[in-house]
């Protein structure tokens, strides 16, 4: 009868093992392999608010100036030797300043052409790289920001050595916005002066974890913990590493923070934490009825214009 109820006990051991591992490689799968189509956020129309005629009208022409655009392809080797690529376009100015566009999840560089036609307007040179596993660069994991920060430090290196840019600002929407809070914390050159991130995650743990809850009504444990383990096998980090709050602790540099306060994607309570983690200054506008990334959309104007004081602030002008 012991052992019986031993084999028992056994089989249902390996059976939790196999599933587990099972769950683990699914989730994965679906979060940050390459390629994956996944369905992130449910968003109601009260959320995903139409944008005003006026609004419409400047989106409307930021698009059409972007496709027009005939972008240089700069290719760039990472540290694990990947091939990265990016889109740049050089301002109509000589004043050596620059941005970096950081691109959100599952997206590319040409998602980010309404925010290049600002920049452009204001007279910066416009790097638009496609992170690690997007787009035209290599790589067949999503790194959430984490793998990218090193990879921006090396956009940052391009910018400065090859283009001669003074004056850099980043700035990133969603995992974009991670990711260049991710880079905060590396040692960066003198000529990077602000960080602008858009709805921004506090940590990969915490916004998987919000969204296994959201999209499947599960709890993180243990699932978030298999997935890590795989993650770290398959991709080479874990989801508890990959942290912006922590990167943040070494942050000395200006930094604007934009959230939505209908945010069902990334929690707007996130906004708070990061704000509250920075070592330097920072600005932070909740905007009211704002889903995730829809601030630009929902008011764009009173966008450029905060968006525009924070930069004036930072450069000095």
């Amino acid at each position: 009868m012991k052992k019986k109820l031993l084999i028992i006990l056994g089989s249902l051991f390996v059976v939790v093992i196999v599933g587990l591992a099972f769950a683990g490689n699914y989730f994965y799968d679906q979060g940050i392999k390459r390629g994956t189509e996944v369905e992130l956020h449910r968003e109601d129309e009260a959320v995903n608010v139409v944008a005003t005629d006026e609004s419409q009208m400047l989106i409307d022409e930021a698009n059409d100036w972007y496709d027009e655009q005939e972008t240089e392809i700069i290719e760039m080797t990472a540290y694990d030797d990947l091939n990265l690529v990016a889109q740049f376009i050089e301002g109509d100015s000589d004043e050596q300043k620059a941005v970096i566009l950081a691109h959100g999840f599952r997206n590319t560089s040409d998602n980010m052409g309404q925010l290049a036609k600002f920049y452009y307007d204001k007279g910066f040179d416009i790097l638009i790289p496609d992170a690690r596993g997007h787009g035209e660069s290599e790589g067949d994991y999503i790194g959430y920001g984490w793998h990218d920060r090193h990879d921006y430090v090396d956009w940052i290196d391009v910018l400065v050595e090859e283009y001669r840019a003074e004056d850099i600002i980043l700035h990133g929407n969603s995992m974009g916005a991670a990711t260049v809070l991710m880079t905060s914390g590396e040692e960066l050159p003198e000529q990077v002066k602000g960080i602008i991130a858009d709805s921004g995650y506090s940590s990969v743990k915490d916004e998987l974890a919000h969204q296994l809850n959201h999209i499947y009504g599960l709890p993180a444990f243990p699932l978030l913990e298999v997935t890590s383990v795989v993650t770290n096998i398959r991709a080479g980090y874990t989801l508890g590493e990959a942290s912006a709050i922590d990167q943040l602790k070494q942050n000395e540099l200006p930094l604007f923070i934009i959230h939505g306060d209908d945010d069902d994607l990334v929690p707007t309570e996130m906004a708070y934490e990061i704000a509250e983690a920075t070592a330097g200054d920072y600005e932070m506008w909740i905007v009211p009825g704002a889903g995730h990334t829809k601030a630009f959309d929902n008011v764009t104007e009173e966008f450029y214009e905060r968006v525009s004081g924070f930069i004036n602030t930072v450069l000095d002008e």
